[in-house]
């Protein structure tokens, strides 16, 4: 029988193993299949500088190895938002658009796609109007006076019901033969697009919150059990609270702004993740980071290789969640606590 502690670093050599593998075939996994020896070769020569001629090295350097990274950026972030919304809301049906983000970036994106198509203006506006959403839940949450976790989850589902009503509206009047099906496509989610320059843009904002969101995340404990109790351990956990809304909104803001919308792994991985760790966010965190990465690779590995035509991130995210979702619904037998 395993010690607490011994089961723990068997957890954690699983997962972390499970990251590695999946990182190195998503390298030399898809419809232009390369060895992995070759990726191998690849990798050390542009890491000594050496700039290959050949298509393998364009594109395992310059296709996939960015693309794979914004695997990780965003699925570890998405994961780690979610436990913490979870975490301080004291709800395992919270995720991290709970306060209107993904809508309010999904505006934002599908406005600038209407004036100028798929271009910086849309990226900007993604994150702007991502950050905006929230201000205007939380703004809309302190009308009656107090700023509490059912104020503010009410408030984001007004909020959220607003933004997607205007992206109705935009999705109407755009040109139904160009911004159209560009909107739309975006809105599905895909990490098509995924180069350095977007994974520098989205990467320091999505590794500084995830940062934040670690180092706070004893405090997610104390938060968990309570107002009450966390004044009485002298944690603050309005201020609290605050800061941890802040941080998972840049991370979520920063990770639709380049991929879309992608449901269900802020929902589902913390799920998953305090199957195999218990409860203690000390622990939930990191390994959700871990597991929210390799399951993004997975799922956006499956989504370039199965078809000819690359399937939105999204729609497979939702056909994994949705299941498992109801499988840990059944096990709860309805009783969340």
């Amino acid at each position: 029988m395993l010690s607490k502690r011994q089961n723990l670093k068997f957890i954690w050599s699983t997962v972390l193993a499970v990251l590695l593998i999946t990182f190195f075939v998503s390298l030399f996994g898809g419809r232009y299949v390369i060895s992995p020896y070759e990726v191998s070769g690849i990798l050390i020569d542009g890491l000594l500088g050496e700039a290959g001629d050949g298509m393998a090295f364009s594109v395992v350097w310059n296709l996939r190895l960015p693309r794979t990274l914004l695997n990780c950026f965003v699925g570890a972030g998405l994961a780690v938002a979610g436990a913490a919304f979870q975490g301080i809301f004291r709800n395992p049906l919270v995720s991290p658009d709970v306060l209107g983000v993904s809508s309010g970036a999904a505006f934002g994106a599908a406005f600038g796609i209407l004036l100028s198509g798929i271009d910086h203006l849309a990226t900007v506006m993604a994150l702007l109007f991502g950050i905006v959403s929230v201000f205007m839940t939380y703004t809309l949450s302190k009308l009656r006076g107090e700023s509490s976790t059912l104020s503010l989850v009410l408030s984001g589902m007004i909020i959220s019901a607003v933004f997607s009503a205007l992206i109705s509206l935009i999705k109407y009047v755009a040109d139904p033969y160009d911004k159209l099906p560009a909107i739309t496509y975006w809105l599905m989610g895909s990490f098509a697009s995924a180069s350095y320059s977007n994974l520098q843009l989205v990467g320091v904002p999505i590794f500084l919150g995830t940062i934040v969101l670690l180092l706070l995340r004893w405090r997610i404990n104390i938060l968990s059990l309570g107002d009450e109790d966390a004044y009485s351990l002298g944690v603050n956990p309005v201020k609290t609270r605050r800061v941890i809304i802040i941080m998972a909104t840049l991370i979520t803001a920063s990770c639709v702004t380049v991929t879309g919308v992608i449901g269900w792994v802020g929902l589902v991985i913390p799920h998953i993740c305090r199957m195999l760790i218990g409860v203690d966010h000390m622990n939930l965190l990191p390994v959700s980071c871990v597991v929210g990465a390799a399951f993004m690779i997975i799922v956006d590995l499956i989504a370039r290789t199965v078809t000819a035509a690359e399937i939105p991130i999204g729609i497979l995210t939702a056909l994994v969640g949705a299941p498992f979702f109801a499988l840990l619904f059944k096990r709860a037998k309805g009783d969340w606590q």
